[in-house]
């Protein structure tokens, strides 16, 4: 199994979840992460030789390997990088033989930040692409090239359009936007636990799936207190709502990603705050 930014900060989780559960993992990486010789390898992804070298061997493949957001790098550089590397990756993959390949996209695909409001909420799967920037536009086309490579190998291709990422300490900060719901309007206040993020990667990489698919992943509920119908008579009061809204649930649906992976969010910043408290 290789896992690709094994040392990055969803990776790192992605990385110990799969060896804990028995996986041989070989985290493929620009970073070294510190463990044991032979279980990190240093590698460029946008250079094919590197990339066939790297996934030769493997049966499968969590791709997760990126520039991990806009106005990081600049975006000449961002589209290059993410877009090159995926290519590479989803290639090798196939001409390789590997069985699966799981990766991450991005809830950037679906018109983040909202400045201009989405179509409707929950936003799901169905919702229009509306990349607003050379990331957000890399993960689209690595969900376009997944489709070319799926129905021309049959190698199922499982895209996580993954939230907010966000790790146990990151959730201090979280009380700093409640009296001030602006602050996080730019993806309908939504984020998910690393944790979960490598709960979805390990149903992505057990599930039997056809095709190349893509599933939400998002925690439960939203970084805010206040109810989810709330905020949006508040920030977004023209966009319509498909169903009622219960509590503080989730904007970013994840029905598909519990439909196609039996995926069911663990974890929740209110938990987690209240422990550390």
């Amino acid at each position: 199994m290789v896992v690709t930014g094994g040392s990055g900060k969803c990776g790192r989780w992605v990385v110990r979840m799969l060896r804990q559960a028995g996986y041989e993992v070989l985290n493929v990486d620009l970073v070294h992460d510190g463990g044991p010789h032979g279980q990190c390898l240093l590698a460029d992804l946008t250079d094919a030789g590197q990339c066939y070298d790297a996934l030769a061997g493997a049966d499968a493949v969590v791709h997760l390997a990126a520039i991990p957001a806009p106005e990081i790098r600049p975006e000449t550089e961002t589209f290059r990088n993410n877009t090159l590397s995926t290519y590479n990756v989803f290639a090798a993959a196939v001409a390789l033989g590997l069985g699966k390949v799981v990766w991450a996209s991005s809830e950037t695909v679906l018109g983040l930040p909202f400045d201009e409001p989405p179509a409707f909420a929950p936003i799901d799967e169905s919702h229009p692409p509306r990349p607003e920037s050379s990331y957000a536009l890399s993960k689209l086309l690595g969900e376009a090239i997944a489709q070319q490579f799926a129905r021309r190998s049959g190698v199922p291709f499982i895209g996580l359009r993954i939230s907010n990422i966000m790790e146990p300490p990151d959730y201090a900060a979280f009380d700093s936007w409640q009296d001030d719901p602006r602050q996080r309007r730019w993806n309908l206040w939504g984020y998910v636990d690393a944790r979960d993020v490598a709960q979805a990667v390990r149903l992505g990489l057990e599930t039997d799936v056809r095709g190349a698919e893509v599933a939400i992943v998002a925690a439960a509920d939203t970084c805010m207190r206040r109810p989810s119908a709330e905020l949006m008579a508040e920030l977004y009061p023209s966009v319509e709502l498909r169903g009622a809204l219960d509590g503080r649930q989730t904007l970013l649906s994840i029905s598909r990603a519990g439909q196609l992976l039996g995926y069911v969010p663990r974890f929740s910043w209110l938990d987690e705050s209240s422990a550390q408290s």
